[in-house]
């Protein structure tokens, strides 16, 4: 039998919290893995990775700005809980992917794992955000809008975007680089059209 939002149970605060917490952790070093290897992924994150790899402004920094605008479409139509909710997130990136390069070292890495892994671990920490209501601004904003209220799977809305933002990239980025970028972004975005749609998961925040 399918789930319906009547069986949800609400989450609490400390799980909320947790789950920003994981989620941003995932993302950071997913874009950490990107970073290093020179590689470009989708929607803000995306773009605030190659403003930075044009002017050389710091991503954290460039990232928090691109997603201002954003924050009124998430109240106005999603509610202060997730806009909040987001909005923590999005300064929880911007200041650990500064802190992660850091904490971790990385002496080899291949181009063709950072973009699986990276892909990958970007994937399940935006899908730990989604569960609890929460996104990393930008067009993450507007693909769980379209998906609440239109029907339109967030995973597939955000793929089209991202190819936009790859597409552009090809301008500033080495070919063989953006088409790892792809295969990144195919591994992100098939996470999230699976695992992130009406019926498949229940939870309220």
């Amino acid at each position: 039998m399918t789930d319906t939002n009547s069986d949800a149970v609400p989450h609490r605060l400390y799980e909320d919290v947790l789950a920003l917490l994981t989620g941003t952790m995932l993302v950071a070093l997913g874009l950490v893995l990107y970073t290093q290897a020179g590689l470009i992924t989708g929607s803000s994150a995306g773009l605030a990775l190659l403003i930075q790899y044009v002017t050389g402004y710091g991503f954290g920094a460039v990232f928090f700005v691109i997603n201002l605008p954003f924050y009124y479409l998430a109240v106005k139509r999603m509610g202060w809980p997730f806009a909040l909710r987001t909005f923590a997130a999005v300064a929880l990136i911007s200041v650990l992917s500064k802190l992660t390069p850091d904490w971790i070292g990385i002496g080899q890495l291949n181009p063709l794992y950072a973009a699986i892994a990276g892909g990958g671990l970007m994937g399940m920490g935006l899908l730990v955000l989604f569960r609890h209501r929460a996104g990393l601004g930008g067009f993450n904003i507007l693909a769980l809008y379209l998906q609440d209220n239109y029907g339109i799977r967030a995973g597939y809305f955000q793929l089209g975007v991202d190819l936009t933002i790859l597409i552009v990239s090809l301008f500033y980025i080495d070919l063989d680089k953006v088409a790892l970028s792809v295969v990144g972004a195919a591994v992100l975005n098939l996470i999230i059209a699976i695992n992130h749609r009406p019926g498949r998961y229940v939870g309220m925040s």
